[in-house]
């Protein structure tokens, strides 16, 4: 696969139909998106519902954004990602991640290790991986969901790069640095595309509730210069402004370009709806869309 450039989408899929699912995997593929990503919770098993998305599209690249680790074993990850891409024509980014304490202790009844080192030892179990023949593939596009430096550079060093989630331009500045040149560097971006301040700040709020309570990214966010009273209750405007862009095309796009020349080898626009609601914002699809 080529290093993957200019915009893909990232969504939630998890309360999205199968119809709806495969109604909005096509239409960003013929608006002109590189990519499409999704996460992985509770709800839809990530390989499976890859595989579902790819057999519905065509040309468009399909990533996890991120997989749980702590869901399959690291032989169980090589062979979806190595099965995939056999079927796929090599359309498949293995997005791999730690995850968050609850689900992994709580939902999964699993121990939660030490990140760096759990992370370490999974793809040193995957690349060692006894995978039949005629499937493996040996050089895997694999990326991490990596905030910090030392995860950062296990991405750069042990896969083809990093899915940094919730961060600024500035970020992005810092992980190219750490990763090097060469390092594939996708970059989720939440976007609302309205002019109303109040309507923007209702839907980040709702969207950055259940990160601002997460230790991992709460500490990442104080290395970007937030403080205490940024992450208090629902946010202040400072942070809620940062996280999830708001405006018009131009304001939205500077923000995408700022992503770019930071070293961001693709931005992946995370659109939600200003009115809420399922699914992203097609308003905003059809506005940033690379074939209009």
């Amino acid at each position: 696969m080529e290093k993957p450039a200019g915009l893909g989408i990232f969504a939630s899929t998890h309360r999205l139909s199968g119809g709806e699912l495969a109604l909005l995997v096509q239409n960003v593929e013929r608006l002109g998106f590189g990519s499409f990503w999704f996460p992985e919770a509770l709800s839809y098993e990530c390989l499976s519902l890859a595989g579902y998305i790819l057999s519905k599209t065509s040309e468009l690249h399909i990533g996890t954004g991120i997989a749980n680790i702590y869901a399959r074993d690291a032989i169980s990850s090589a062979q979806g990602h190595d099965t995939l891409n056999r079927l796929y024509r090599g359309r498949f980014i293995l997005g791999l991640g730690v995850s968050h304490v609850s689900f992994v202790e709580g939902a999964r009844g699993h121990s939660y290790g030490k990140p760096l080192a759990t992370m370490r030892s999974y793809l040193e179990n995957m690349a060692c991986a006894d995978i039949d023949e005629k499937i493996k593939i040996n050089e895997r596009n694999i990326v991490l969901a990596a905030l910090g430096p030392k995860m950062l550079k296990l991405a750069g060093m042990q896969t083809k790069g990093a899915l940094p989630y919730s961060v600024t331009p500035e970020h992005t500045a810092c992980a190219r640095e750490i990763m090097g040149p060469n390092a594939w560097l996708c970059v989720e971006q939440k976007i609302c595309l309205t002019r109303h301040k109040s309507v923007a700040h209702s839907v980040a709020r709702e969207q950055m509730g259940r990160y601002i309570k997460w230790e991992n990214y709460r500490n990442n966010w104080f290395r970007l210069g937030f403080e205490e009273e940024d992450l208090a209750g629902h946010g202040s405007s400072r942070f809620l402004d940062a996280m999830v862009v708001w405006g018009g095309e131009k304001t939205i796009e500077a923000c995408i370009d700022a992503h770019f020349r930071a070293g961001a080898n693709q931005v992946l626009l995370q659109p939600f709806k200003p009115e809420g609601g399922l699914g992203p914002d097609f308003n905003a699809l059809t506005a940033f869309a690379p074939n209009s």
